[in-house]
C-alpha cells in the first residue's frame, strides 16, 4: 500500500476570501443582492450561508426567499450591514465606539457569533470610566455577559470619579447594571448617602418604576452605613422609601445606630463597609521612641504604597494596644504623652482608656475603660472578645512601675470589662497569639516592681537577665494556664503571629541575635528558623490573610547608636525567607499595626 501525506496550506483560506471579496467588489458571480436603508450590497448565496445561521435558515429549501434575487432588511443600517458582510469576506471587522450600537445590532440580527465575540472583547479590554456606563448599557442591551459583569465592575470601581463628574451617565445606566453595582462589596471612595442620593435620582429620571423593581433596587443599598439623621431626612424625601419593605431596612438601620457598644459583635450586610480588601494601619509610633505621632498611616498591601488616614488618634500613646472587631478599631491602654509648655517638657502617665474609631462615619468615641492601667500589656480577640493581658502601670513623674498579672475581658454586648483567669505571675513586655481559639503567651519580664529607665537601650541592659523564656498557653473554656515548651531564646518586648497552625516568635529588645522560632502545638517544640539579617525592635508586626508577616520600621543598632529604620520586610512562613517589599515614608518605632477594611 502506498504512503502518502497530507499538508496544509495556510495561505489558501486567505486567499479564497480574498478572490470572493474581489468578485463582491466587481460585483462578478452575485446572485442575491442585501439593501439596508437605501443601500444595495451585492453577494454570494453560497458564503453567506456558510458564515450565518441566519442567512442560512433564510436560505432553506422552504422559504420564499430561497430564490430570491434582492432581500432587504429594514432593522439594519447601512453602515451595520457593510461592516459585517466585510468581516464576512474578509475576517477584519471594522469597530469603533460610534459605530459599535449599529455593529452589534447587525452581528446580533445576522447570528454571526464570532463578530459578537470580538466585539465582546473590544469591550472589555477598553473599559475606563468614560465610556463605562456606555458599554455597560450595550453589554445589556445584547446579551454580552461578559463585557456586562466587567463593565459593572468598572463602573463599581470608578464610582468615585462618575459620581462628581458623569452623574448624568449615571443616571442613564440601565436597571441590571445599577443593581449589580449596589450589591457590590466593593466600590472605593463613596460614601454610602451618595449612593443613596444616586439611586433615588435614578428612579425619578427612570420613574415611575413598580414598586416591586424600586424595592429590588433600594434593598441592595447598605441603609447601617448611613448617618441617621441622613436616614431620617430622605426617608420623607422619596415614595420609594416608604414601603414597607424599605421601611423595614430602615428602621433596623436606626436601630443598629443605638447600640452603642454591641455595634462590632452585630455586624452584617448592611452595615459593613464596601472594602473588600483589609489595609494595614499602623498607628502610634514616631521618629523618636519618646514622642509618639498621633498620625494615622495606611498601608495597600496591593500596591505596596502608604497614604495618609483621616483618622488621627485623640491622644499621644506609647506601648498601647490595638486590635480589630467587626470593622472597627480599637485603641487600648498605653502610656499617654502630654508635650508641656517648653519643647522638652512631656508628662507620661499610663492609661486605661480605651478608644474606638468608625471608619464608617470617621468617628472616635471613648468606651468603658479597663479595671486597671495598664502598658506594654498585650492583648488578643477571640471570637470576637477583646481580652487584655498583663502589663505594667506608672503614674505621671514616678519612675518606678508595678507588673500585674491580672486578665479582663471586654463584654461588648454589656459595654463593660470584666475579670478572668489571672497570669500564674506579674508580666511585661509580653506578647500573645490566638490559635484554634486559644490563647498563647511568651517571655516579658516577670516580677510586680521595677524601675523605669530611659527608652535607651544601654540603660536598660540589666533587665536581660531576668527576661523570660516562658510559654503559657490559656484554654479560654477550662479558664486554666498552662506552661508549654519553652522557647530557645528569653525575649522581651517581641512578637508572636500565628499561620498555617504554627504560632511563630519574632525578635524583641536586648536580643544578641535575630533569631525567629516556630511553635508546633501538636508536637509542643518549638524550630529556629532563618533569622532576619540585620536585628531591629520595637516593629510593628502585623499577619497577613496569606499567612505571610510584615514588619514595619523599628530600631536596630549601627556603630554602637540607636537607629531608626524605615524598611517595609516581608516573612514568607511557608518559604522561610525575608525580602524588603517597600518603604516607610519617614523612619518609625514604636508602631502598633492591624488590619482593618477602611475607606480610601
Amino acid at each position: 500500500m502506498d504512503t502518502y501525506s497530507l499538508l496544509y496550506s495556510s495561505s489558501y483560506r486567505t486567499g479564497l476570501l480574498s478572490g470572493l471579496q474581489r468578485l463582491r467588489d466587481q460585483k462578478k458571480m452575485c446572485d442575491v443582492v442585501l439593501e439596508a436603508g437605501g443601500v444595495s450590497f451585492p453577494c454570494h448565496r453560497a458564503l453567506l450561508a456558510s458564515s450565518s445561521d441566519y442567512f442560512w435558515a433564510l436560505f432553506g429549501e422552504k422559504t420564499a426567499e430561497r430564490l430570491a434575487s434582492s432581500i432587504n432588511l429594514p432593522a439594519l443600517t447601512p453602515v451595520g450591514l457593510k461592516t459585517m458582510l466585510d468581516f464576512l469576506y474578509s475576517g477584519w471587522l471594522s469597530i469603533s465606539p460610534s459605530t459599535l450600537p449599529v455593529v452589534l445590532e447587525a452581528a446580533r440580527y445576522l447570528q454571526v457569533e464570532m463578530a459578537l465575540s470580538i466585539c465582546e472583547r473590544f469591550m472589555t479590554e477598553s473599559l475606563r470610566a468614560e465610556n463605562c456606563c456606555y458599554y455597560a448599557n450595550l453589554a445589556e442591551r445584547f446579551a454580552l455577559s461578559n463585557a456586562l459583569e466587567t463593565a459593572n465592575q468598572t463602573i463599581a470601581m470608578e464610582m468615585k470619579v462618575l459620581v462628581q463628574k458623569r452623574r448624568d451617565e449615571l443616571l442613564e445606566l440601565n436597571f441590571e447594571s445599577l443593581m449589580a453595582v449596589l450589591d457590590g462589596d466593593e466600590i472605593p471612595g463613596v460614601k454610602e448617602v451618595e449612593l443613596l442620593k444616586l439611586a433615588l435620582d435614578w428612579l425619578d429620571e427612570n420613574g415611575p418604576l413598580p414598586l416591586l423593581k424600586s424595592n429590588l433596587l433600594l434593598s441592595h443599598l447598605r441603609f447601617g452605613l448611613v448617618a441617621s439623621s441622613d436616614l431620617t431626612n430622605l426617608s420623607h424625601a422619596h415614595k420609594a422609601m416608604t414601603t414597607p419593605l424599605i421601611r423595614s431596612q430602615l428602621t433596623r438601620a436606626l436601630e443598629y445606630h443605638q447600640l452603642g457598644p454591641a455595634q462590632p459583635i452585630t455586624q452584617n450586610k448592611q452595615s459593613t463597609l464596601r472594602e473588600s480588601v483589609n489595609h494595614v494601619l499602623l498607628l502610634g509610633g514616631g521618629c523618636s521612641a519618646d514622642l509618639p505621632e498621633q498620625q494615622v498611616l495606611v498601608f495597600d498591601s496591593r500596591s505596596r504604597k502608604f497614604s495618609s488616614s483621616c483618622c488621627v488618634l485623640p491622644v499621644r500613646l506609647r506601648n498601647p494596644c490595638v486590635c480589630s472587631v467587626g470593622g472597627f478599631l480599637f485603641v487600648i491602654g498605653g502610656d499617654e504623652i502630654q508635650k508641656g509648655d517648653e519643647k522638652t517638657s512631656v508628662t507620661v502617665a499610663t492609661s486605661n482608656r480605651v478608644w474606638r474609631y468608625d471608619p464608617r462615619f470617621d468617628l472616635w468615641e471613648q468606651m468603658e475603660s479597663m479595671q486597671e492601667k495598664r502598658a506594654h500589656f498585650t492583648c488578643c480577640t477571640v471570637e470576637d472578645v477583646i481580652y487584655a493581658i498583663g502589663g505594667r502601670y506608672t503614674q505621671s513623674n514616678i519612675n518606678t512601675y508595678i507588673s500585674v498579672a491580672s486578665v479582663e475581658y471586654y463584654d461588648m454586648a454589656a459595654g463593660l470589662w470584666r475579670r478572668s483567669a489571672a497570669m500564674p505571675q506579674p508580666l511585661h513586655g509580653h506578647a500573645s497569639a490566638v490559635l484554634d481559639n486559644s490563647i498563647y503567651v511568651s517571655g516579658g519580664l516577670p516580677g510586680q516592681q521595677g524601675i523605669i529607665h530611659g527608652s535607651n537601650y544601654s540603660d536598660n541592659q540589666h533587665d536581660y537577665r531576668r527576661m523570660s523564656r516562658q510559654f503559657l498557653f490559656w484554654d479560654l473554656k477550662g479558664r486554666v494556664w498552662e506552661k508549654r515548651a519553652p522557647m530557645s531564646v528569653a525575649r522581651f518586648s517581641h512578637r508572636l503571629a500565628s499561620a498555617h497552625g504554627y504560632i511563630y516568635a519574632l525578635l524583641g529588645m536586648y536580643e544578641p541575635f535575630s533569631d525567629i522560632e516556630r511553635y508546633d502545638p501538636q508536637s509542643d517544640h518549638w524550630m529556629r528558623l532563618k533569622p532576619l539579617i540585620t536585628g531591629s525592635f520595637n516593629y510593628g508586626m502585623v499577619p497577613m490573610a496569606s499567612g505571610n508577616l510584615l514588619v514595619f520600621g523599628g530600631r536596630r543598632w549601627s556603630d554602637g547608636h540607636e537607629l531608626v529604620v524605615r524598611s517595609v520586610m516581608e516573612y514568607d512562613t511557608k518559604k522561610d525567607h525575608w525580602r524588603e517589599i517597600s518603604q516607610l515614608p519617614r523612619p518609625l518605632t514604636g508602631i502598633e499595626c492591624t488590619l482593618l477594611p477602611i475607606p480610601d
